[in-house]
């Protein structure tokens, strides 16, 4: 089996209505539109397909008045990736928009860190902005994995296969984790929500939502331990990355190649 991977960033909505105010801690340009892409991400090889967090669908959009493009799963579908082949998913972590659809993805095992449904299920939920971006069916989405065995531990580091790896970082959420790809361009980390844009990162500026200032802070050295370059992180949410990765041939420019190299 190959320990090589292919890449693939799927954007299934965005938020153009938002300021840099909302991207950033101690920023002084408060005046500039700031727009945000979500997406969903896919690890292949001639052997195996793993999905990097799940979206959230058109109910959930419909609920939080957040619009998207099509629910993950069609996307995936269209993309020639039934949920139901798939039989790995990683939950960088629980939040609605990187953990929703999970009932389509039932079958397969979840790969989540404990602290993060330790943090979910106990009393930091008791504070409704810590609570504001979880959704409870999500939630007692993974305890329904759980409890059909499909839950799988990382508690740290963990590899999922040859070449792919998830680490644990914190501070956005208590159980957040990255996930290291080995790709033909070198080592490749999905920071998901640890670095929301590529600035969060590379300026020192975090995301607002936090759990543990340190521990994000923090994260910004894993991330870079972990990459090859700047140019080897992925951050969760930057629309640059559309503009810097090249799209798949004959797509319509909502699937990029994170395995290729960069144009920055």
């Amino acid at each position: 089996m190959s320990d090589t991977w292919e890449i693939f960033a799927i954007r299934y909505a965005d938020r153009i209505d938002r300021w840099r105010k909302d991207s950033f801690i101690m920023d002084d340009d408060h005046a500039s539109k700031h727009p945000m892409d979500f997406f969903i991400w896919i690890i292949k090889n001639e052997t195996r397909t793993i999905l990097v967090d799940t979206g959230y669908d058109k109910d959930e959009a419909k609920r939080r008045n957040r619009p998207i493009m099509d629910n993950p799963v069609s996307l995936l579908a269209d993309f020639g990736i039934p949920a139901e082949t798939i039989d790995d998913v990683v939950v960088t972590h629980m939040h609605y928009d990187h953990a929703g659809s999970l009932a389509d993805f039932r079958h397969a095992k979840l790969y989540v860190q404990p602290s993060e449904l330790e943090y979910v299920t106990g009393p930091c939920m008791c504070h409704d902005l810590l609570r504001f971006p979880f959704s409870e069916d999500h939630i007692c989405e993974v305890i329904r994995s759980l409890y059909l065995g499909n839950v799988e531990f990382c508690d740290g580091s963990r590899e999922i296969a040859p070449g792919v790896e998830v680490h644990l970082i914190g501070g956005h959420t208590r159980g957040q984790q990255c996930v290291r790809v080995r790709t033909r361009r070198g080592w490749v980390v999905l920071a998901s929500d640890s670095s929301h844009y590529y600035e969060n990162y590379r300026s020192g500026k975090p995301f607002p939502i936090v759990v543990d200032m340190e521990e994000t802070l923090a994260g910004y050295d894993i991330l870079r331990r972990l990459a090859d370059s700047d140019q080897h992180i992925i951050p969760g949410h930057d629309p640059l990355t559309r503009k810097w990765y090249p799209a798949i041939p004959g797509g319509n420019g909502e699937i990029v190649m994170l395995h290729a190299d960069t144009t920055e």
